[in-house]
């Protein structure tokens, strides 16, 4: 009896991304693409700062016609030499293309397995906004969980749920998975916890992508003893 119950607590990593059903788990599997999108939307943003402030910033223009090399070569799929200019660009400069290039550079190295290389950068990020600083905060916990630093996991999510600002969709996103990690280190009571709030507060992600949050709150309250 205590085997079964053992074997049906035990969450491993990829048991933990598993659990991520409905939009949690489309976000995880096209997170490239999502990365990718908001890198796009900063290349906006960051365009016009160029144009307003470059004439009295000339190293803001160098920053962006360098950023540009890298920004170039990652969209032609060339991420080694992109790789290559965003870090270039994040040594050179001390502004918000440095900024988003240490970003950029930690999304290509999460792509290649190299975590901690990416938790590096993104703890030299500084998040802004309700949609990029939230995804870095995101990422950068996704990062620790496959480096087993769960407890920085734990950090990295609760920043991009307050960095999200109570958004229907993203912030649920980033709760399932400080749960998940929750569910990993068998603190059962605060998972069920966060999966009440996501019941009784966004019916809406709820309904839209059918997430089932009764089976894991049930699941979470059995383990937890209630």
């Amino acid at each position: 009896m205590a085997k079964r119950k053992n074997e049906s607590a035990r969450t491993t990593l990829e048991e933990v991304n598993e659990s991520l059903t409905g939009a949690a788990q489309r976000i995880e599997e096209n997170k490239k693409y999502i990365y990718y999108a908001l890198g796009a939307a900063a290349v906006i943003v960051l365009l016009v700062a160029a144009y307003i402030f470059g004439v009295r910033n000339p190293n803001l223009q160098r920053a962006k016609d360098d950023i540009a090399k890298a920004d170039m070569a990652y969209m032609q799929g060339d991420t080694v030499n992109a790789l290559k200019e965003y870090e270039k660009v994040f040594d050179t400069y001390s502004n918000k293309p440095a900024e988003r290039a240490a970003f950029n550079a930690a999304i290509i190295l999460y792509q290649q397995g190299k975590n901690k290389e990416a938790a590096d950068y993104l703890e030299k990020y500084d998040p802004e906004g309700n949609m990029v600083g939230p995804a870095s905060q995101s990422l950068l916990g996704d990062c620790y969980v496959n480096l087993k630093q769960y407890d920085k996991a734990i950090a990295a999510f609760d920043r991009a749920v307050k960095l999200s600002g109570d958004n229907v969709f993203y912030t649920p996103t980033f709760m399932i998975k400080k749960a998940t990690v929750l569910h990993e280190q068998k603190k059962y009571a605060d998972e069920a916890a966060i999966y009440q709030v996501i019941k009784d507060k966004y019916y809406e992600y709820i309904r839209s992508y059918q997430f089932n949050v009764d089976k894991y709150l049930e699941r979470a309250n059995a383990l937890a003893g209630k």
